[in-house]
């Protein structure tokens, strides 16, 4: 099996650290990541500017590339110039410092990797640990992460679509399959001045479930301390 990996925080997170580690257990690696944060990308492509892409660790069970391109850049990489046309088994974005879950999935570079690969037919796995912290503690996700990969793999993919798991920081009851939470962000920009009384500003926000008593939903399980699985797809059509 071959496993293509990539995620928005960069190719020294400790997230994907994690994931890589797992995900040996299933076949070869190959990682394409970001040289830094990409956090809040969404599906964004590099279009203006140059990519590099640069080898910087081989062994018979993974091969790590970095690039200065975005999360969706990488998978666009992967195919196109490591595979030459080829496509992996799965894409494995992550693992995310940071919920992704509700409407936080639109802003998601991670999740943005998963939508590439589902626009391309090939099935992908975004995971995010709700703990902003470098140094988050994995432990407790970590020993889910091959029976639900495994699992989700057994049920297959239908087109378009991919997978949004989230899971809550501590002790894990188990997991759900969700549907994403209706939401929105409040008081999203923090206005400040420098030395010289020059306003900028810095991205806050407090967010607000517009749903809390649905339990159908990816923040009721997280709330209740289960993981989230969460079905997406990249067509945004309505029908109406």
């Amino acid at each position: 099996m071959e496993i293509l990996i990539t995620n928005d925080d960069g190719y020294q997170s400790k997230g994907i650290a994690v994931l890589l580690r797992q995900m040996e257990q299933l076949g070869h690696v190959t990682v394409v990541a970001p040289d830094g944060a990409r956090s809040g990308m969404s599906n964004a492509i590099t279009v203006e500017q140059r990519m590099t892409l640069k080898l910087i660790e081989h062994t018979p069970a993974h091969d790590i590339y970095i690039t200065n391109g975005t999360p969706s850049d990488c998978v666009k990489l992967a195919i196109n110039i490591i595979y030459r046309g080829g496509k992996p088994d799965l894409v494995a974005s992550g693992i995310n410092h940071g919920s992704n879950s509700s409407v936080n999935v639109i802003y998601s570079g991670t999740m943005g990797a998963c939508f590439v690969a589902a626009e391309q037919g090939i099935p992908a796995i975004g995971y995010s640990l709700c703990d902003h912290n470098p140094d988050a503690d994995f432990s407790d996700f970590e020993p889910h992460i091959i029976p639900i990969t495994k699992d989700l793999l057994r049920r297959g993919f239908y087109r378009r679509m991919c997978y949004n798991i989230n899971a809550p920081v501590g002790e894990l009851i188990g997991r759900r399959f969700t549907r994403q939470a209706c939401g929105h962000w409040e008081n999203e920009i923090a206005e400040h001045f420098d030395q010289d009384g020059n306003p900028y500003y810095l991205l806050q926000g407090d967010y607000v479930n517009e749903e809390p008593e649905a339990i159908d939903t990816d923040e009721y399980a997280l709330a209740h301390h289960f993981i989230s699985i969460c079905p997406c797809s990249i067509d945004m059509s309505l029908k109406l």
